[in-house]
């Protein structure tokens, strides 16, 4: 047994020495896994790539096999560029406290550097290696020509760790990945069609729930699909969403535009302006746009055939209509009174970052809302969704879902079971309940996913009626600005209060709040960059003038003080 054993690690060092070998990190190269994971050139990224593989293996065989999902993506960059990222077995972000290792792994600068790395950090966390001790990583990747190239190199870092099996799940969504890693963990059936099936399924509910006097005819979407493969996905089922008529634009077929280019929700958030493809035959029409990835979604319309500026729904207005509608709903099942509704407690909770604009916040709070705030990041705000029976999040750029805890997923069903017994034609308050749980259905909860956040905007926008004018009334966004300056070492500034406040260096913050306090509406952060040597700068006001004005003056502390 001993013997088999020793044999069994010799094995596990020599696979190791000779994918490390097979994949060479290239001189001058130094990659960081953050956020988006790695990213980088895509024609630079197989050593990383490959290091990814036998991360994701590890992370499972320490988590005693559980899935864990590799999704080959560099989102909304550039079609050049690729990149990885790891999936933990819920669906969300790789640990936080992992990511040091991947970062020393990936930079191990040789063969044997990378098996001395990874032998001391299997010794640290107890990871067994070299034994029966089995691994799962589920694999996918977008359109991007680099992609096969570099699932080649993820599969071979998987198998470099003994007992790791590798499932290639296929070209997809980033969400669609870390839905299946979810999905696998919790033993239910994980596949593409799967995932489709239960979008469709939870949309069609959504719709059979719809009031009767709001019912219209189908609705006209036009959606960017950035040409990437969000557009290829959609128009694989868009023929089954019954009750919407969607023309996919940039959908990534051949020789309809490059991906990102002029185009996708990055483009049109930041721009402000209609992606290629787009013409003043638009007028009027509600669109969106996904994405590279379909991880990100925002609405728009252009308003005016005299130029292409258009009117933008953003990640904020998303997550006020949904945190609109789901307080609605808790609203008819626990004030119809009857013993029944007794049973449902539910803590909603809405969670942001300093970037959201103030007006969304104060629309949120005026409704009666609780409101948390956390440092930039999804994986900040996933967590802290997770602190409530349902949490929403968003960020501005249209990345952000909702969570349910399984506790009132429980509770909910139990409920609609209880009142269906009670009047079998169904109650307004049943009909609540089933709404909140399709929703549940319909939502990724795994992360931010453009598809099924899609699909719950439209079930919304049926279910009270709306257009997309109604929906950009809800509030008018402050105008804002955001500037970057150069600085010698960003880690000087340190903030606090989910970066709001600026500790260190002291008398910043004391300028800021001088400055801020000159603007009816004024509000003004600073926060050091997390990929390069700049510090951010976000300003808000009455005016946009007045908006440039703050920014510009808090601008000039940070670089007279830190220059």
């Amino acid at each position: 047994m001993a013997a088999n054993q020793e044999e069994q690690e010799q094995e596990q060092r020599r696979r190791l020495l000779a994918v490390a070998s097979r994949f060479p990190l290239p001189s001058g190269c130094r990659f960081s896994y953050g956020t988006a994971g790695f990213r980088a050139d895509g024609a630079t990224m197989a050593p990383a790539v490959c290091r990814a593989g036998i991360l994701a293996a590890l992370r499972s065989v320490k988590l005693a096999g559980a899935a864990v999902g590799i999704v080959i993506t560099a989102s909304h960059n550039p079609f050049g560029d690729n990149g990885v990222k790891i999936a933990d077995p819920d669906g969300g972000m790789m640990a936080q406290h992992w990511e040091p290792f991947a970062d020393a792994l990936t930079n191990a600068p040789d063969p044997d550097a990378l098996l001395q790395l990874v032998l001391q950090f299997c010794r640290d966390e107890g990871i067994p290696l070299g034994s029966q001790h089995t691994a799962q990583v589920l694999l996918g990747r977008d359109t991007r020509p680099t992609g096969a190239y570099l699932l080649d190199a993820a599969l071979q870092g998987i198998n470099a760790i003994v007992g790791a099996c590798a499932i290639d799940m296929g070209i997809l969504t980033t969400p669609q990945l870390h839905w299946m890693v979810r999905s696998k963990n919790k033993g239910v059936k994980a596949s593409e069609s799967d995932y489709f099936m239960q979008l469709i399924g939870s949309f069609r509910r959504m719709l059979e729930l719809v009031p009767k006097d709001k019912i219209g005819g189908e609705e006209k979407l036009i959606v960017d699909g950035a040409n990437g493969i969000g557009g290829v996905k959609l128009e694989q089922i868009k023929a089954e969403l019954s009750g919407l008529d969607i023309n996919v634009r940039n959908s990534g077929k051949e020789g309809e535009g490059i991906l990102n280019h002029m185009c996708g929700a990055d483009f049109v958030q930041k721009e402000r302006v209609t992606p290629h493809g787009f013409s003043s035959e638009d007028v009027g029409v509600r669109c969106a746009s996904l994405d590279g990835d379909a991880d990100r979604l925002v609405y728009f319309r252009l308003p005016s055939a005299s130029d292409n500026r258009v009117d933008l729904v953003d990640g904020d207005k998303i997550l006020s209509l949904f945190a609109l509608f789901i307080r609605e709903q808790l609203d008819i099942v626990n004030n119809n009174g009857g013993q029944a509704n007794k049973s449902l407690s539910a803590r909603l909770g809405i969670v942001q970052t300093a970037y959201a604009n103030g007006a969304s916040t104060q629309f949120l709070k005026s409704l009666g809302l609780e409101v948390a705030f956390t440092p930039t990041g999804v994986k900040y705000l996933h967590k802290r969704a997770l602190d409530y029976d349902i949490g929403i999040y968003f960020e501005a750029n249209g990345h952000g879902t909702v969570v349910f805890s399984e506790d009132l997923i429980s509770q909910l069903e139990s409920l609609s079971n209880e009142l269906a017994s009670q009047a079998p034609t169904g109650s307004a308050q049943r009909h609540a309940v089933m709404r909140l749980l399709a929703t549940s259905q319909l939502i990724n909860q795994a992360v931010g996913d453009a598809l099924s956040g899609l699909l719950l905007v439209e079930a919304i926008l049926q279910y009270k009626g709306w257009s997309f004018q109604n929906w950009c009334e809800l509030y008018s966004d402050l105008p804002s600005r955001q500037l970057k300056v150069k600085v010698k070492d960003r880690s000087v500034i340190v903030t606090t209060d989910a970066e709001t406040k600026v500790s260190q260096p002291s008398g910043l913050q004391e300028l800021i709040d001088k400055e801020t306090a000159n603007y009816t509406h004024g509000r003004c952060f600073v926060r050091p960059s997390g990929t390069e040597d700049v510090v951010r700068v976000y300003a808000e006001a009455s005016t946009q003038v007045e908006a440039d004005s703050l920014a510009k003056s808090v601008a000039h502390h940070v670089e007279r003080i830190l220059g």
